[in-house]
């Protein structure tokens, strides 16, 4: 008996880890699946009124929506994560994310119900928001507090990171079936099949997240706290993140700015940016989108293997400073017009962004002590989620507009995220010191 549970115990930094995997990605295909609609489908459904810059518009301001419920999700769950349990609070955010993207996959469109159907969908989207404030924290920390080896955290965390592209992949490859229908049956029903799999999926991961133990960490901080000689002051993790560590809070939110609007640049605006402006047909930028998440998916652990071998600070600047010079490479081969170039430009980008990507969740956890971990690194990627994530598309799509014809604008927008992120990882690992900032 004491062999098996110890065999368990083994075996838990694996199933944590692929726990972690599964349960982001199902997390990240509801949330794609919403951002790919909202560039294709949303603006003329919902939104029929508009013209095609303002309805895409609107569509992407429904989509920032749910970035500015990540920070409510981010401090309730952090909350739950820190005080209850980590393992409680990712159950509770999978099943919220599944069950209302089902939701919004039956919901009626403005010719049926009129002003109720844009309302309703912005009232899910901001619900669904508030489940992706609590997941993505929650996942780093099972998989990186699960780690047997103190310096293999971020490693280990990065497996949460690697169901971003992976979720990218599978939200692809559904809207590539949904949309070889043709235009009428794909925007009459064919657009709500990628919301109604996230069902199955729902079942799936709630079955591998419920087969993990509650994080070691977590359960050392409780004993720790129960014996105790002079029980400090139970304060609640959010009072005291922004209480007693706004600087952190500031440099991690920075931090985590290229991995959050540099995504959300190069697979949403994008998708509406080359469709509208470049002229591209869905099905072009799709394939591309495809084999750049096929790629960012085989970048992501290579990443967190290479980092923890010349250091995670020297890599993450090394990654940040090239990504300020990507966009002006993207942008020449996008205008070229054609798959290749168009896949070439984009996944020169996302190599260096998406390896980023990978490293930055386990290098920023670290930096909080274990009583507010979940809610300082979930409210750090959830401001920056909510300020930089959600205006990306929508600031974009604003100087697309205003420059007909010119990709400067956007590319110098792209640099500035790429700096901004550079210029705190450096600020963050002078306060991480030590051994830490390695």
């Amino acid at each position: 008996m004491q062999g098996n549970t110890k065999t368990t115990t083994q075996h838990q930094p694996v199933r944590a880890s692929v726990a972690a995997f599964v349960g982001t990605m199902i997390e990240w295909y509801d949330f794609y699946i919403y951002a790919t609609a909202a560039a294709l489908v949303f603006g003329k459904l919902f939104f029929p009124s508009a013209d095609g810059f303002y309805g895409t518009l609107a569509a992407f301001g429904t989509f920032a929506v749910g970035f500015l419920a990540r920070p409510l999700g981010g401090a309730v769950f952090g909350h739950i994560g820190d005080r209850i349990g980590r393992k409680k609070s990712l159950v509770i955010t999978l099943l919220m994310m599944g069950t209302v993207t089902v939701l919004i996959g039956l919901l009626p469109t403005y010719a049926s119900i009129g002003i109720w159907a844009p309302i309703l969908l912005v009232v899910l989207r901001f619900i669904q928001g508030i489940a992706v404030g609590g997941e993505w924290g929650g996942a780093v920390l099972m998989a990186g507090e699960h780690s047997p080896d103190q310096n293999k955290r971020t490693f280990f965390a990065s497996f949460a990171q690697l169901g971003s592209p992976a979720g990218l992949i599978l939200s692809m490859v559904m809207f590539k079936i949904v949309t070889s229908l043709d235009d009428a049956t794909f925007m009459d029903w064919g657009w709500r099949v990628p919301f109604l799999f996230s069902a199955a999926l729902l079942i799936v991961g709630f079955a591998i997240r419920m087969g993990v133990n509650e994080s070691p960490d977590f359960l050392a901080e409780q004993e720790r706290k129960k014996t105790a000689a002079q029980p400090a002051e139970d304060k609640a993790p959010l009072l005291e993140v922004l209480r007693g560590a706004p600087g952190l809070l500031a440099m991690a939110v920075g931090a985590n700015v290229l991995g959050i609007a540099g995504f959300y640049f190069t697979n949403t605006f994008m998708l509406a940016y080359t469709t509208q402006y470049v002229g591209l047909s869905r099905s072009v930028i799709l394939d591309c989108l495809l084999l750049v998440s096929v790629m960012q998916f085989i970048i992501t652990p290579l990443s967190a293997y290479i980092a923890s071998r010349i250091g995670y600070r020297r890599f993450l600047l090394l990654t940040s400073f090239v990504s300020i010079f990507t966009p002006y490479v993207m942008f020449t081969l996008v205008d070229q017009g054609s798959l290749t170039s168009l896949t070439l430009g984009v996944g020169v980008a996302v190599l260096f962004m998406g390896a980023y990507y990978a490293v930055i969740a386990g290098y920023v956890s670290d930096s909080f002590p274990t009583r507010i971990r979940y809610t300082g690194i979930s409210m750090a990627y959830q401001i920056s989620g909510a300020i930089f994530g959600g205006l990306t598309p929508i600031l974009g799509t604003i100087l697309a507009q205003q420059f007909k014809g010119q990709w400067w604008p956007l590319a110098v927008l792209f640099s500035v995220i790429s700096l901004l992120s550079m210029v705190s990882v450096i600020f963050l690992s002078q306060r991480r010191g030590g051994a830490a900032a390695q």
